[in-house]
């Protein structure tokens, strides 16, 4: 068991599937009681069902600042203080810029970046008052590295990124401390998505090898992540074991982006 995660109490959006669902299993594992989060209520309910009664399923919409707000109060009402919160919800959307429209634009920063303002607001103004929380943000390497075909996805990263360090650094002497987790290629839906049907096993060598024709480097660690590789990272940053980090940005991607 990771030290002082036994008890604690865990809002994670984004959890119906992917690494947020390995999130709510990894902290569940440790003991947190988990209220996880999704706007697909069957994917949080499954996780629940699976869970049992450490886990309470919640539909929810990142994009709308009033129903962050009530569901963190009523959680709070309800299962008691929120010790930890992890932002997870994204969307992907690839395309060159000259073919993305304004809804996509638009899109990815409603969800990756104001969606991570208001699950953390809403907890940051609670937890301040108790001297103690961790917030932990899901961003993307993507947000370090320029991709082709992924510009309003890097970017709405990115930002989240930055948003994550400038809040902790607002509550550090309050004594909560923010992290963002940015994960390189990693096995879900969405990374599925980005390969052509069919050409599924060429596709992920392509990933590990690295592509030249798209300016993309390899992962040196020869494999694609498993949710739970990252799941592990936010356990960490939740931890007490992390109890002097914060601002951080914690790469999990095998080394892809060579962190020049």
């Amino acid at each position: 068991m990771t030290p002082g995660l036994d008890g604690r109490l865990a809002l994670v959006t984004g959890a119906g599937r992917g690494i947020g669902a390995a999130v709510v299993t990894a902290l569940v594992d440790e003991g947190v009681r988990v209220v996880a989060t999704d706007l697909d209520r069957a994917g949080v309910e499954t996780l629940a069902a699976r869970h049992g009664e450490l886990v309470t399923s919640r539909q929810l919409d990142v994009t709308d600042a009033t129903a962050v707000e009530t569901l963190v109060a009523e959680t709070e009402d309800t299962l008691g203080p929120l010790d930890i919160a992890v932002n997870v919800a994204g969307i992907l959307r690839d395309g060159p810029v000259a073919d993305l429209s304004d809804d996509d634009w638009a899109s990815h920063f409603a969800v990756n970046t104001t969606g991570v303002f208001h699950v953390s607001r809403a907890a940051a103004r609670r937890m301040t008052g108790r001297g103690r929380g961790s917030i932990v943000t899901v961003a993307s390497n993507a947000g370090g590295i320029p991709r082709a075909g992924l510009a309003a996805y890097a970017a709405s990263k990115a930002a989240a990124v930055m948003f994550t360090k400038c809040l902790g650094l607002e509550v550090a002497r309050q004594g909560v401390r923010c992290n963002t987790v940015s994960p390189g290629s990693t096995m879900t839906g969405m990374q599925r998505a980005l390969w052509t049907s069919g050409e599924e096993e060429a596709s992920a060598r392509r990933v590990v090898e690295g592509d030249l024709v798209s300016y993309r480097t390899g992962i040196p660690l020869g494999r694609i992540a498993d949710p739970s590789d990252i799941a592990d990272a936010v356990v960490f940053l939740a931890s007490d074991r992390a109890r002097h980090i914060t601002m951080h940005d914690l790469y999990v991607d095998g080394g892809a982006t060579l962190r020049a």
